[in-house]
């Protein structure tokens, strides 16, 4: 019945969304991200694409120098994007992997630009309602302060809270304040219950069998395929052991750590700060999505372990 910050997990949901627009031609993943986002260009960014910021390849830094003093006010979205473009790359884009959440908000924004909707409210009505996942938002909606299923209290009540001691994480900033959870980070604010979750997998695996469903078979093998393997000066180390999809981090020995050791190449997903984690395995028509309240602390044994598990009780 909890509903929990998902964290990272948040990234492939706004990739799915731009992925959305490129099966309706209105971007491409080889568009420069300057042609939505003029500004985005300075100081050198001009040659950043919308590919490099869903594969981790833009030279962008993973956050902002500014991030946490943006928090501490209470700063609107509006200003991180700014500060986004004010930067300058830490490398060339398409040369290196780097994590990047900062691609995500640049992404969110190209999608308001071109859709004329903010990615909370393109999120909810392409792929939540549909889907029928009434306990995920992209940050706390309002209507969660409504009664939910006749009960008296809310889905803000039911919202589980990050164990967040001997963190730096500040009452009224922190993953647990009312400002972080209403913000809706495109790189880490959504809000779930493990029940939407499966909802989501379980219709992703259905597309990979050749349904059409919120995107077409191809987009989504698009998305789960190795798209480093399309940039030759991505050095091969990278390609090879940090496999990025459009969105999705793809299974590959040096994720053992968390994806354990005995899902399929072909399996893919993503794991979060605040201890969460969500995988597909198509070849074998399984998934998991193991949310929790304990933030990572430097190794996801606990997750690989539990991914083994699944995988060896499954026939």
């Amino acid at each position: 019945d909890a509903i929990f910050l998902i964290a990272s997990p948040t990234k492939p949901l706004t990739a799915l969304a731009i992925m959305m627009l490129v099966e309706t031609g209105e971007v491409l993943p080889s568009d420069p991200v300057s042609r939505y986002l003029p500004d985005f260009a300075a100081n050198g960014k001009s040659d950043v694409t919308i590919a490099h910021c869903l594969t981790h390849t833009s030279g962008l830094p993973d956050m902002v120098p500014e991030n946490q003093e943006l928090r501490r006010r209470q700063a609107p979205l509006t200003e991180f994007l700014e500060a986004v473009y004010r930067l300058e790359l830490d490398f060339a884009p398409g040369t290196r992997v780097q994590y990047q959440s900062m691609g995500s908000l640049v992404l969110a924004e190209i999608i308001h630009q071109v859709f004329g909707m903010q990615l909370r409210d393109f999120l909810r009505v392409q792929i939540f309602q549909p889907l029928k996942m009434h306990d995920t938002s992209l940050g706390m909606s309002p209507f969660w302060e409504s009664t939910f299923r006749g009960e008296l209290h809310t889905r803000r009540s039911r919202i589980a809270e990050v164990n967040t001691t001997g963190l730096d994480q500040g009452d009224d900033w922190g993953w647990n304040s009312d400002y972080w959870l209403k913000l809706g980070v495109p790189w880490g604010g959504l809000l779930a219950s493990a029940d939407d979750w499966g909802k989501l997998c379980q219709h992703l695996l259905r597309v990979h069998v050749g349904e059409h469903g919120v995107v077409n078979p191809a987009t989504l093998a698009a998305m789960t395929t190795n798209q480093l393997e399309t940039m030759p000066e991505v050095p091969e180390a990278d390609r090879r052991c940090q496999p990025w999809g459009y969105g999705w981090r793809l299974n590959s020995r040096n994720q053992a750590d968390s994806f354990g050791d005995l899902l399929s190449p072909r399996a893919y997903g993503h794991w979060g700060a605040t201890g969460t984690m969500v995988w597909i395995d198509p070849a074998r028509d399984l998934f998991c999505v193991a949310l929790t309240t304990q933030p990572y602390s430097g190794r996801r044994r606990p997750h690989a372990e539990l991914s083994n598990i699944i995988c060896s009780e499954i026939v």
